[in-house]
């Protein structure tokens, strides 16, 4: 039985090394449909024009994977960039993967069996800073297991499993599942506040909460936009993360300097209900893309 196709949905802007090592990471990846959306927002050239990410995607082209580049401009912030991927997909799931990410090749195969068995909103690996390895920090290394079928869970900045994010920070994670002795047969899922860089979603329940069309409620300077759509997918489908994670992190320093305003604790966690957030992507004509007959996109 054919599994169901995964869009991977990359945002990225001025990484190209980078992006170019998360999509070889990709390419290994033993789960066979995946479609590959990627959306550069890098203003002074192209992330596609980079010598290391053309050689991977003529590599992954070469080995059959489906490849979609766009160059989204001008930048509205993460949110519409988020906004804008999501109107992208064609697949009955969605995975949000950070530009500076790297892959175990099972973890999306992983992932989609446990969103599959779960009928959850998402589920996620949260990434390993393995910088800080040597940095063994007992105190935020807390972790609530599922042992009942994922059920949604209302969470805001304010409660207290909001702390539950000291889990993702460093190396936390990782000095659990090793403590645990976890082998990736041994995947077990874990109550979340939120999960950053690899996300993968139910499509048609993500958008069903909105999405991220909350964008134009914000500044183009923010953070938090993910956080902020995993909090409504989760109160209204519930979602959970896996551990072993299999997810890493290459520690770049962060392309969002501006970090005041925090989408989660400028905007409602619960949204009015909408029955879709799905938004053609002509919609986006703003951002100067026109599609190509091949099934990639150019900038006008």
């Amino acid at each position: 039985m054919s599994q169901p196709r995964i869009d991977v949905l990359v945002p990225t802007c001025d990484r190209p090394s980078a992006l170019a090592v998360t999509l070889t990471s990709l390419a290994g990846q033993t789960y066979p449909s995946l479609r590959i959306v990627i959306s550069d927002q890098t203003e002074n050239g192209s992330a596609f024009a980079a010598p290391e990410v053309t050689a991977v995607l003529r590599f992954l082209r070469a080995i059959g994977r489906e490849i979609v580049t766009d160059s989204h401009l001008p930048r509205h912030g993460l949110a519409e960039q988020r906004a804008f991927l999501l109107s992208r997909v064609e697949a009955p799931y969605c995975l949000f993967l950070d530009d500076d990410v790297l892959l175990e090749q099972d973890l999306i195969a992983r992932l989609q069996q446990a969103i599959a068995k779960q009928q959850c909103g998402f589920v996620g690996s949260a990434l390993h800073g393995l910088s800080f390895v040597d940095d063994v920090r007992p105190h935020q290394q807390h972790i609530e297991f599922w042992d009942t079928p994922v059920e949604p869970e209302r969470i805001t900045p304010d409660s207290p499993a909001w702390t539950r994010h000291h889990l993702h920070s460093a190396a936390n994670l990782f000095h659990v599942q090793r403590k645990l002795a976890l082998r990736p047969t041994d995947t077990r899922l874990y109550r979340v506040a939120w999960i950053g860089g690899c996300v993968l979603f139910d499509t048609a329940k993500l958008r069903a909460v909105g999405g991220f069309d909350f964008w134009r409620d914000l500044p183009s300077e923010h953070c938090g936009e993910d956080v902020l759509a995993q909090l409504r997918v989760m109160e209204r489908f519930g979602g959970c993360g896996i551990i072993p994670s299999g997810a890493y992190h290459q520690e770049l320093p962060t392309t969002v300097p501006h970090r005041d305003t925090d989408a989660p604790r400028v905007l409602r966690v619960a949204p009015a209900l909408r029955p879709s957030a799905q938004q053609p992507a002509a919609s986006f004509a703003h951002s100067g893309i026109v599609n190509s007959p091949t099934g990639t996109s150019e900038a006008i």
